[in-house]
């Protein structure tokens, strides 16, 4: 199919990867809206994509080559014990993943975009709406804060978790809060040498190895990422929620990051006292404030991708837990699908209907994956300190449930 304009709703990693995607299969006209007027690559959280899927993007021409990346080979299970100043390791697994920085990814993912592709930012949609009804929509119109209405072709959903094209795609879809919260942070890794260079062979000697702290009640994992200026250690805490009566835990945006109160930094340093190894516990807290934020975990999954002349991608089409490590490769799958149907068909129709064959189951498994995982790391942990290798490995392939691991599905070809 040649020809035709496409809408995509948010700029982020999912919006510049679906813009790439429809222009280089044949898209007659592509715009962007981000409501964002700065910079998205300010933000610094890490994310990791499997190697097999990150193979798989590449030669499709979703993942650019020359993104800074940190490969990870293993990873260690560890728990508090007094003997060990960066706890005991009760198991160590193969993770064959590369680790990223969302900004540095999503700036190599900007700069990929073809020139052809309008990126207009400070543009905020309040709302979509499909012309025509049904399978017989004959086209779809973004309304913007500003009071225009624009008619596309296609309007493809690529603005997250809060997505204005999922309402109108899914309205009955809703966020459904896990019971527990994340706390997220990273810092310069040369800062390892103030705690003691050399007290953990994960920290100095091996930074290809990921470290899971377990505790009753949770789990914290922590690697290396590039970051702009050097190597960071970022890391992902999840655990009860804190006792704080003026958060919120139904609302997914109740935590804006860099918001951490005293009293916060407060229960989080209590907590790393209280149950990580010495070692952990100091290295965490050489976060800065500002690079330290907590937030409710949550999911979400729709019955359809698909809607009239409505398109849903990356978190707009399903919210999964972090623990199954898919989201970017989620996000840069479905942009993949889309060029590769789009290649194929004649129409507008066919693209949605083989999309929604394509993409429509993957993202309701990956969140029944993610919940399971979460089940038995946060909500429902064993008891760590007496597990050994063989009892790990048979709680990990019952987390797994048939799946071949986590990082995501291979797609069909």
């Amino acid at each position: 199919m040649r020809g035709g304009t496409v809408a995509v709703v948010g700029g982020s990693i999912a919006g510049c990867a679906l813009a790439t995607a429809a222009a280089r299969a044949g898209a007659g006209e592509v715009v962007v809206l981000e409501r964002t007027r700065g910079r998205l690559a300010d933000r610094g959280v890490g994310l990791c994509i499997n190697n097999e899927r990150a193979g798989e993007l590449g030669a499709s021409g979703a993942l650019p080559e020359g993104i800074a990346a940190h490969r990870l080979e293993r990873r260690r299970w560890v728990v508090r014990d007094p003997e060990e100043a960066a706890g005991r390791v009760i198991w160590e697994q193969p993770f064959p993943f590369h680790s990223y920085h969302w900004g540095l990814l999503w700036r190599g993912l900007r700069e990929s975009v073809p020139d052809s592709v309008v990126y207009r930012q400070g543009e905020t949609v309040t709302g979509v709406a499909g012309i025509g009804t049904g399978t017989g929509a004959a086209a779809a119109e973004v309304r913007l804060a500003g009071g225009g209405v624009e008619t596309y072709d296609l309007v493809v959903g690529a603005d997250g978790y809060r997505s204005v094209v999922r309402e109108a795609v899914c309205p009955e879809s809703r966020p459904h809060y896990a019971g527990y919260v994340c706390w997220r942070g990273n810092f310069d890794a040369a800062r390892l040498a103030e705690i003691g260079g050399g007290a953990d062979p994960a920290a100095d000697s091996a930074p290809d190895a990921v470290t899971t702290v377990c505790f009753p009640g949770g789990t914290c994992v922590i690697y290396r990422i590039p970051g702009p200026d050097g190597p960071r250690v970022n890391w992902v805490l999840y655990a009860p929620p804190p006792l704080d009566g003026r958060l919120r835990f139904d609302d997914p945006t109740s935590f804006p990051p860099g918001a951490l109160t005293p009293e916060l930094a407060r229960q989080l340093r209590a907590l790393l006292d209280r149950e990580f190894p010495p070692y952990w516990g100091r290295a965490l807290g050489l976060t800065d404030p500002a690079d330290t934020f907590v937030q409710p975990i949550y999911d979400l999954e729709t019955a359809r991708t698909t809607a009239g002349r409505l398109l849903l991608v990356g978190d707009a089409a399903s919210v999964v837990r972090p623990h199954n490590t898919s989201g970017a490769a989620k996000a840069l799958q479905d942009a993949t699908a889309v060029a590769g149907i789009w290649r194929r068909c004649d129409s507008f129709e066919e693209l949605l209907r083989g999309y929604q064959d394509a993409r429509g189951a993957a993202g309701r498994e990956l969140v029944a994956l993610a919940r399971r995982l979460g089940r038995a790391q946060v909500e429902r942990t064993p008891a760590w300190a007496a597990m050994h290798p063989r009892d790990m490995q048979t709680w990990w392939q019952g987390q797994l449930g048939g799946a071949p691991g986590i990082g995501g599905q291979a797609m069909t070809p």
